[in-house]
Order: C-alpha cells, then sequence, then structure tokens
C-alpha cells in the first residue's frame, strides 16, 4: 500500500476493525517515511456476472431483482423476511458458484424456482407460472399435477 501523501511503498497496520456486516475490513496505517496516517478498506472482490436475457440483452446480475421476483412470489404468504433473504442468498451463492462470467436467465429461473418449491409450493407455483409462461389454465394443471403427484409419493413413504 503506498502512503497517499509521500508515495512511499512501505506503511505498517495501527488498527483493524470489521465493518458490521462483516463483509469489509478498515485498516488504520501509518506510513513509515513520513509518519502520517491513513485508512484503507479492504473487501472481497466479487466476480461480475452479466445476465443473458431473453432477447439477447446482457445486463449485470443484480440480487435486488431476485429479491422482488421471491417477494412478489411470496406476496400474502406465509414465508419470513429471512426465509426470502436465505433464498436469495441460496441463488446468488449459486449463481456465483458457477464461475460463469455470464448465465442465462432462464437458468437463474431454473435455480430460484428449485428453492422456492423447498419453501412454499404456492409461491413456486406463482413464481412458475411467469418465469415459465405459463399460457393458459392447463399449464397450471400440468405443474399442479406433478406437485399434487410428488405429494403423495413422499406422503406413502
Amino acid at each position: 500500500m503506498v502512503c497517499p501523501y509521500c508515495a512511499h511503498p512501505e506503511n505498517k497496520v495501527c488498527d483493524s476493525r470489521e465493518s458490521e456486516d462483516g463483509k469489509t475490513t478498515r485498516r488504520r496505517r501509518e506510513c513509515l517515511k513520513c509518519a502520517k496516517r491513513f485508512t484503507t478498506y479492504e473487501r472481497v472482490e466479487t466476480l461480475e456476472i452479466l445476465v443473458v436475457k431473453k432477447n439477447g440483452r446482457r445486463e449485470l446480475f443484480n440480487r435486488d431483482k431476485i429479491r422482488a421476483g421471491i417477494m412478489k412470489s411470496c406476496e400474502k404468504r406465509p414465508v419470513s423476511a429471512n426465509q426470502i433473504e436465505k433464498l436469495v442468498d441460496d441463488v446468488e451463492s449459486e449463481v456465483r458458484g458457477t464461475g460463469l462470467k455470464e448465465i442465462s436467465s432462464k437458468k437463474i429461473g431454473q435455480v430460484v424456482t428449485r428453492f422456492l418449491k423447498k419453501v412454499d409450493k404456492v409461491a413456486y407455483i406463482r413464481f412458475a407460472s411467469v418465469y415459465r409462461e405459463f399460457a393458459d389454465l392447463t399449464d397450471f394443471e400440468k405443474e399442479l399435477d406433478i406437485l399434487t403427484k410428488n405429494w403423495r409419493r413422499k406422503v406413502k413413504n
């Protein structure tokens, strides 16, 4: 770290503190040449991921959009804010865990539906109806049949 006052490359860390969210470390440093103090911040560099939309347009991955979609699906459902945040965290972790620089919105939708299905079946159907672009009641019926068959299998076991 170069001193911002004299450009000397050597300094010592006097104090380190983690931010409340635990994502940033604040360090107070002292230049070994001019003895002036300055502050630096250290945080994990995240890989910027581009989302490829259905129309081919690309935009930066935005966890707020994931949260908004999940919240809309969970409206008036017994899903807590903590559960929603965990869903968003899980989706983001899986997307970032792929190591890909680009991912399709379709793939993200698949990840969201997989996690949402475990939390609330109604919210899952709501999300799937938008994500999969259900055209009519037949599409809903097919998805409900699949859910019902899976539920009956679980109950028998």
